[in-house]
């Protein structure tokens, strides 16, 4: 029994950190291992990209960290939403490979056009952000991949075929009313002018970055199509891209590579296209708000930590999305597994996904070969635009004609 004169049981509840970000990352299982891992509690805030974006411009006060995308940071940075990270805080800094850290994989350049992540990196003396390297950096670079589309293999006529897989196929006449897109402006819109330039239709000077008068071009040819019935759905969510092909409304669309994983539990036959004009790529990672202090500071970190210690990046590459610091991950996997999803070799027997025992059947190779050949072939990364708030009300008269 406490007398009087004793000082009273200081009980200190867990750390809750709250996290705005996409499905991408934002699992349960991943939760679930890293509270588990760090003592901490976890709040996901998970939502579709542009209103995560828009959240984490406008309120940055809701969340401790902020996991998207590195084009997005465009839009944060010059409105204050983050602080810099410290990188002397970050214990596998160094592990971190050269691709967002100078734009190369060994002697191969892979910037290509869009939103590079170096370029936006690192936090200059100003506050501005570039490629210069420093100790502190905007947004810690973690998951990322090259996305292009999929398409069901018996659906697609031997003339396409035969020209070889090309963004051009997103506007085949053949494929009429069996297309979809993905919803977002930011995505879509490269996905879209990526189809249109190799289609012919329209050249562009900078595809990661166009004119007014080239957005009010590529948007009047979408709608022309969309009038005709040429595309079937747009999408959202990974979830949402993957129900589309299982319901059999679609025969080919823009994807992320998590919906493959659906695709393939359903028992569709599909391929990941390599277009012959390269990938469209982004790099994902994690910031922190302005508004993160004290505990939940140096939570966050440890957060930002865990992600680079191997468990979280091999959950990743069995849902087809690569790691800043593969090497600590490659601890974490089997080397069937490794020589699948990194080295883009055959499965020497069947492969487990990210929560499930049996995803990659023995044989099957992963599309686009490996590593370094599907990130040396990049023909534009994610962006944002300097045309991004005009692009987003073009977008919406597509979406909505």
């Amino acid at each position: 029994m406490r007398t009087s004169t004793e000082a009273p049981a200081v009980h200190r509840s867990k750390v809750e950190l709250r996290v705005l970000g996409t499905s991408v990352t934002l699992q349960d299982h991943i939760r679930k291992q890293a509270e588990q891992d760090l003592g901490i509690k976890l709040r996901f805030m998970v939502d579709e990209g542009s209103a995560v974006q828009r959240n984490g411009v406008m309120h940055p006060h809701s969340y401790d960290i902020y996991d998207q995308w590195f084009h997005s940071i465009d839009c944060l940075w010059p409105a204050r939403a983050l602080q810099p990270i410290d990188v002397t805080r970050i214990a596998r800094w160094d592990e971190i490979n050269s691709l967002p850290r100078a734009g190369r994989l060994g002697r191969r350049v892979c910037t290509g056009a869009g939103s590079v992540p170096v370029n936006r990196l690192y936090v200059q003396p100003d506050n501005s952000l570039g490629r210069k390297p420093s100790q502190r950096i905007s947004m810690l670079p973690l998951t990322h991949n090259a996305d292009s589309f999929v398409y069901l293999d018996d659906t697609l006529p031997a003339s396409l075929i035969e020209r070889g897989e090309s963004w051009s196929w997103l506007l085949a006449p053949e494929l009429a009313g069996r297309v979809a897109l993905q919803a977002d402006a930011a995505i879509g819109a490269i996905d879209a002018a990526l189809a249109v330039e190799a289609s012919g239709l329209m050249r562009f000077d900078d595809i990661g970055n166009l004119t007014i008068e080239e957005i009010d071009a590529l948007i009047a040819t979408l709608i022309d199509y969309k009038r005709r019935g040429h595309f079937a759905g747009f999408w959202s969510s990974y979830a949402e891209a993957a129900q589309l092909m299982i319901s059999n409304k679609v025969a080919i669309q823009s994807i992320w590579s998590p919906a493959t994983v659906a695709l393939a539990k359903a028992g569709l036959k599909f391929k990941l296209a390599s277009p012959q004009e390269g990938y469209r790529a982004w790099f994902g990672g994690m910031s922190l708000s302005r508004a993160t202090a004290g505990r939940e500071l140096d939570a966050a970190y440890e957060y930002l930590n865990w992600w680079l210690d191997g468990w979280a990046g091999a959950t990743m590459a069995r849902q087809g999305f690569y790691i800043s610091n593969q090497e600590r991950s490659r601890n974490q996997m089997t080397e069937a597994e490794w020589a699948y999803w990194y080295d883009g070799k055959a499965a020497s027997g069947e492969l487990p996904g990210p929560v499930s025992e049996h995803l990659v059947t023995a044989g099957q190779r992963r599309d686009g070969g490996s590593y370094v050949s599907r990130m040396s072939r990049i023909a534009v990364w994610d962006s944002v635009m300097d045309e991004h708030n005009y692009l987003v009300r073009r977008w919406t008269e597509f979406m909505r004609a």
